[in-house]
């Protein structure tokens, strides 16, 4: 084998054959080196596929003898663990390995159950050996922790099976009675119903304070409980805490080390982290060496400190697997040739070998009291795998659900003091958000975490409260929130009583200024004095109500200390309100804008070659830690999550580790104390933050910082101001401009924006556009109004439906452009309902007569298209074959006279029908493609689908976003491996490139929509009345037009129900149409349906089939909508009996659109159903609008 500095291995005997015939000195010449004789390799791996990772090459395997390591049988687990652990009840550790050989056997794991992890049996054991109050069901969620890691049917399936061993729940609250500290080790006392536990547990050296608790902890029960309960785990392995953000992971792992007196390392794992950069990383000496540098986990496991490892649901699978060996074994090899190994061992080498021989061997010792503890958050549907067997079989996991109600009420009061009502209130409807089975109330249950809760609370305290509809509000940004999930929102907010009120946002706020302080509204805070005056900003800022309102907010947070995070649109003023908040208060700025090229270590350190050394230069965020300034982040959400999500500790616990090795701690910190700081940056007590990003989701195609990281930062809405606020600040900007025409742009582009939120135009047109109009027009008066008005709107030039819309709302506003574009009429018709019994008898269906003139015909049975009629095709009346619409005003019989009609009657009625359905798609069949026909229906909605299919292209866009692919040969210096260039390495280069799918991963899955249409009888006969047959159409044409070309991404089906059932399948998902003529086919095929099916409604039967085969399939997400006429009260369908149909699976997310009603039938339907899921569309144009809110909610939800 050629090894990298151009030696060559040879084996032994060709070796010493070689070596008899030249000697050894030409052998060193040549460069070979001998093979022992003794090498062997020995390799592990787990059988692919079935788990993830590399198939073994047939070259490669071929080299191998196999050996199956099989799990050991249920007698021999037993009787080990008997003979390890005889303090425990025979009958606890019966019951314990009956469930893990269950969980284990084939059976579960066709139920996709993951695997459970057998070899930690030895720890569930030990538990239950030194506390004789753990129960078999709390030892098997340490190992097993399927309430979170399972959907509902695979907790199911686990409850199943415990309950079959009568492994039952067991309640018990242990408590701290003792803990005296010791070397390496402390002897802790635990008691629970009167029993007495002692053990001893790794602690750390540093004696607690007389001080019982820790900063802004609070005791509670839950946490005393699980403060105990990860106590005991730590005696005998390392943890993984599982949490939701904000529920006090952090809090509680401080707490624990506080107690036993740790040192804590926080090490932030992120998406990106390479196994040097978790273990160690080369960097240079000031003479040019290069040396490798200890990472902080090695530095704890050698110095026996707390390792926290922060977000470990973000780290790559192949970086994980380093820590197995170190958590299972505590032995670890390192690049530079060391090698850590467990205390014991290396004791028994010590007394053996020496200390020195072990030394100069490269063997450390790890520290007998070194633990890890990892935080994580659950698994969700676009991390679920990151859970999964191999990583099951590293830690004890502890469940850490949210607070209950009074816990949190207990913890904010004892924090922060007596709250007002309207807290409580903020209080309850957070936790009704997190209770609520549907997905969308529970994602914005995490803007208002526990975290987030305590800063609104603490400032509610201190400064005048502002209502509780508008603090949720702000801290929701319900602004940008998609129209479902607002219209949700809302809906709880009604429910329980809180109603926007404007008593304080409407008040007039001045900005005031004295020698030492500034004053704005009711808020006065003294102004900084500063050396660093050239990074003040110094900005043109023209106050306006909204802004002011906007900068007493801001200024109130920064007195409370908080970091905050500015969000809104492009445009909208965010940079300029940042800088005026600086030069109010005369604060330093540093600032960094980032971009998706963003690195952790660019976003921390800068680092450059000079005369072979690499010197780190400090980047804008660490000098402003360092001097105290207010760092701006600008763009934030332009860079990816898990770079940006470094963030976390610096901001909630003032704590970094930066790529040299350094670290910012708080001021406060005990290792400021110690004599060696070099490597310690206290973080300035002035430090803050201010985070900008844009609005997430569509048409702003960066990342959601928000929701990756809201909870950290006190949120703010950046919305465009009002009009009231923009005509104030653009009369400062062109004071010559007549107040009329600023009047006029100023509602003009008011109509614009409320179109971009209803999804109606792309493009949010904002305040820096019409600002830069206006100062045009005060720059150059002469030009004329359309050439000024180009200078925005030209970027729209060649989109004709949107330039003809804009033309349009301007000319609306007295903005007079020539348009082409024209008016559609609208007529109002009123329907009269005569209730009068015919008192005629029926005979045998036929065609009837066909009226050359177009007549009207009422009653009788002589005419073809007659209404109300008998035997004849029409409309409204009975015994008739099949419904024919001649465009007359229909005149309806009555259902009691329609159920009179004898069965025979309606059989050869029936067999009539079926006979022109035949005929009728035998005709669609044959016909040639209509043009103008199938125009009529694409015409309607193609602003819609050119709008849907703009968001469906930067969805497919984002899927397909090249990413820097590392370790190359060729393109950019990668700044993170440059001491690996000056060593000579050659794949130290990036470029972009779309990354590879990882090899095992599974395919990437479509999303599926299941379109449910209403083709009964009901949609023929009022189509005349209300246009619901044709708006139903026009849906129909929406979905296959907008859905055209992204079949690999979304695929779609489209079924049918009528009085003749509910399987009706006009489009297949394999089959979609592919060209117009297709198209018109399906609109024909659907249309032929309801003019001559049998009478009678299918609708939940649809509902419920639809939702639940949809939820058996294996897709990416499930969207099921509905469309009715919502004439269920004739079959006495009650509300209630929709809802749980549309509910029926958590997996499909199911809507019902109602597109006709008779009297207020469809109100009430859309009332009783839950908030988002029902909507009423009566108005024409209206219906491809609430699809488009529908699929850029649901579909956007999960990119």
């Amino acid at each position: 084998m050629n090894l990298e500095d151009g030696r060559f291995l040879v084996s032994a005997s060709r070796y010493d054959k070689l070596l008899k015939e030249n000697g050894e000195e030409q052998l060193k010449k040549w460069g070979l080196v001998r093979v022992s004789e003794d090498f062997r390799v020995i390799a592990l791996g787990l059988p692919v596929p079935g788990y993830y990772g590399n198939p073994l090459d047939p070259p490669l395997r071929s080299r191998f003898q196999a050996r199956n390591v099989s799990t050991p049988s249920y007698k021999d687990t037993f009787d080990l663990l008997a003979a390890n652990y005889p303090t425990v009840p025979q009958d606890k550790l019966s019951q314990l390995l009956s469930c893990a050989f269950a969980l284990m056997s084939p059976e579960s794991q066709a139920l996709g159950l993951p695997d459970f992890p057998g070899d930690n049996l030895h720890i569930a054991a030990q538990l239950l050996a030194y506390f004789p109050w753990y129960s078999v069901r709390d030892a098997v969620k340490k190992l097993y922790p399927y309430e979170t890691l399972l959907n509902t049917e695979g907790q199911r399936a686990v409850e199943d099976i415990l309950n079959s061993f009568r492994i039952k729940q067991e309640e018990h609250i242990p408590e701290i009675e003792t803990i005296s500290v010791g070397e390496n080790f402390t002897n802790a006392v635990l008691k629970c119903q009167g029993k007495k536990a002692a053990v001893l547990v790794p602690c750390g050296n540093i004696t607690p304070t007389s001080t019982t608790d820790i900063k802004n902890y609070v005791r509670t029960e839950f946490h005393e409980k699980s403060l105990v309960e990860c106590l005991e785990s730590h005696s005998c392995t390392d943890i993984c805490i599982l949490g939701p953000r904000g529920c006090g992971k952090s809090t509680l792992v401080n707490r624990l080390a506080h107690k036993l007196g740790y040192t804590v390392q926080p090490i932030v794992l992120y998406q990106d982290m390479t196994n040097r950069d978790l273990i160690q990383q080369r960097t240079t000496l000031p003479n040019g060496d290069t040396i490798w540098k200890n990472s902080p986990l090695v530095d704890a496991a050698l110095n026996g400190n707390l390792a926290v490892l922060d977000g470990l649901h973000r780290l790559h699978p192949s970086t994980t697997a380093v820590l197995q060996r170190l958590i299972h074994d505590r032995e670890l090899q390192l690049y530079d040739g060391h090698r850590l190994i467990r205390h014991d061992r290396y004791d028994d080498l010590a007394a053996t070998l020496g200390c020195d021989k072990l030394k100069e061997s490269g063997i450390l010792r790890i520290h007998p009291s070194f633990r890890i503890i990892a935080l994580a958050e659950p698994p969700t549907a676009t991390n679920a795998s990151w859970l999964n067997p191999e990583l099951l079989t590293l830690f004890a996991y502890h469940e850490m659900p949210s607070l209950t109600k009074e816990q949190e009420l207990h913890i904010i009061e004892s924090l922060c003091g007596k709250v007002p009502s309207e807290i409580l209130d903020i209080i309850t409807i957070s936790h009704i958000l997190r209770s609520s089975s549907d997905a969308t109330l529970q994602s914005l249950a995490t803007s208002l975490s526990t975290r987030q809760l305590l800063r609104i609370s603490r400032r509610a305290v201190s400064y005048p409260l502002q209502s509780s509809y508008s603090i949720i509000q702000q801290a929701c940004l319900a602004k940008f929130l998609p129209p479902l999930a607002r219209q949700a929102l809302e809906s709880v907010l009604k429910r329980n009583g809180i109603q926007h009120s404007s008593f304080s946002e409407n008040r007039q706020s001045e900005i005031q200024f004295s020698e030492s302080s500034v004053t704005i509204g009711q808020t006065k805070v003294s102004i900084n004095k500063t050396v660093d005056s050239s990074k003040v900003p110094d900005i043109v800022f023209y106050n306006i109500p909204q802004h002011v309102l906007l900068l007493e907010r801001l200024i109130q947070d920064y007195t409370l200390g908080e970091h905050l995070l500015l969000v809104g649109n492009q445009g909208v003023g965010k940079n300029k309100i940042a800088d005026r908040l600086l030069q109010l208060l005369n604060l330093p700025r540093e600032y960094i804008q980032l971009h998706r090229d963003t690195t952790v270590q660019s976003l921390t350190l800068q680092a450059t070659v000079r005369d072979g050394v690499v010197l780190y230069e400090d980047s804008p965020l660490v000098q402003a830690v360092k001097e105290g300034h207010v760092l701006v982040v600008d763009e934030a959400d332009k860079a990816p999550t898990h770079v940006t999500c470094i963030l976390k500790t610096l901001v909630e616990s003032g704590e970094m580790i930066l790529s040299d090795g350094r670290r910012i701690v708080p001021n406060t910190d005990i290792r400021l104390n110690l004599s060696n700081t070099d490597n310690i940056i206290p973080i300035h007590p002035n430090f803050r933050m201010i985070v900008l990003a844009n609005r997430p989701g569509f048409p702003f195609l960066g990342n959601d910082f928000f929701g990756a990281l809201g909870d950290l930062f006190s949120c703010h809405a950046v919305d465009n101001p009002s009009e009231e606020s923009e005509i104030a600040l653009l009369t400062q900007y062109a004071p010559d401009v007549p107040l009329e025409l600023i009047q006029r742009i100023v509602t003009a582009f008011a109509q614009l924006r409320d179109m971009a939120d209803q999804g109606l135009v792309s493009y949010p047109y904002s305040t820096r556009e019409v600002v830069n109009i206006v100062k045009h027009m005060q720059a150059y008066p002469d030009d004329s109004l359309a050439d000024t008005v180009a200078n925005v709107f030209d970027f729209d030039l060649y989109s004709r439906d949107l330039r003809d819309t804009l033309l349009r709302v301007l000319a609306n506003h007295g903005i007079h452009i020539p348009m082409t574009a024209e008016e559609k009429k609208h007529k109002d018709f009123v329907q009269l309902t005569v209730d009068r019994h015919s008192g005629l008898d029926v005979s045998s269906p036929k065609h009837g007569k066909v009226d050359e003139k177009g007549d009207p015909h009422v009653g009788g049975n002589t005419w073809a298209g007659g209404t109300g009629g008998r035997d004849t095709a029409g409309l409204g009346g009975k015994g008739g074959p099949y419904r024919l619409d001649a465009g007359h005003t229909v005149h309806q019989l009555s259902d009691e006279e329609k159920a009179s009609v004898p069965e025979h009657v309606r059989k050869a009625a029936r067999e009539m029908a079926q006979k022109a359905f035949k005929k009728k798609l035998e005709e669609i069949k044959m016909s040639e493609y209509d043009a103008s026909l199938y125009e009529q229906f694409s015409s309607a909605v193609s602003n819609q689908v050119q709008a849907l299919r703009v968001i469906l292209n930067s969805l497919q866009a984002k899927s397909k976003d090249r990413q820097w692919l590392r370790h190359q040969t060729s393109g950019d210096l990668d700044d993170a491996k440059l001491i690996e260039g000056i060593t000579g390495e050659k794949n130290v280069y990036r470029r972009r490139g779309e990354k590879e799918p990882e090899v095992g991963a599974p395919q990437t899955k479509p999303k599926r929509l299941r379109l449910v249409v209403d083709v009964s009888g009901s949609m023929y006969r009022f189509n005349g009345f209300d246009q619901r047959l044709e708006r139903q159409l026009e849906a129909v044409t929406l979905v296959m037009e907008s859905f055209h070309g992204y079949e690999t991404r979304i695929q779609y089906d489209i079924v049918g129900h009528s009085g003749e059932g509910y399987g009706l399948t006009f489009i297949h998902n394999n089959g979609p149409p592919l060209n117009n003529k297709e198209r018109l086919d399906v609109i024909k095929t659907m249309h032929a349906h309801a003019q001559f099916c049998m009478s009678g409604d299918n609708t939940l039967e649809a509902t419920e089939h639809a939702v639940s085969s949809l939820a058996e399939e294996d897709c990416d997400e499930a969207i099921v909508i509905v469309l009715s006429d919502a004439n269920l009260s004739r079959y006495a369908i009650p509300p209630k009996k929709l809802t749980q149909a549309l509910t029926c699976n958590t997996k499909v997310d199911a809507y019902a659109i109602f597109i006709g009603s008779l009297g207020d039938q469809a109100e009430r339907l859309v009332a009783a159903l839950p908030a988002g899921k029902g909507f009423l569309c009566m108005n024409l144009n209206l219906l491809p609008q609430i699809l488009h809110q529908i699929f850029t909610s649901s579909i956007l939800k999960t990119r």
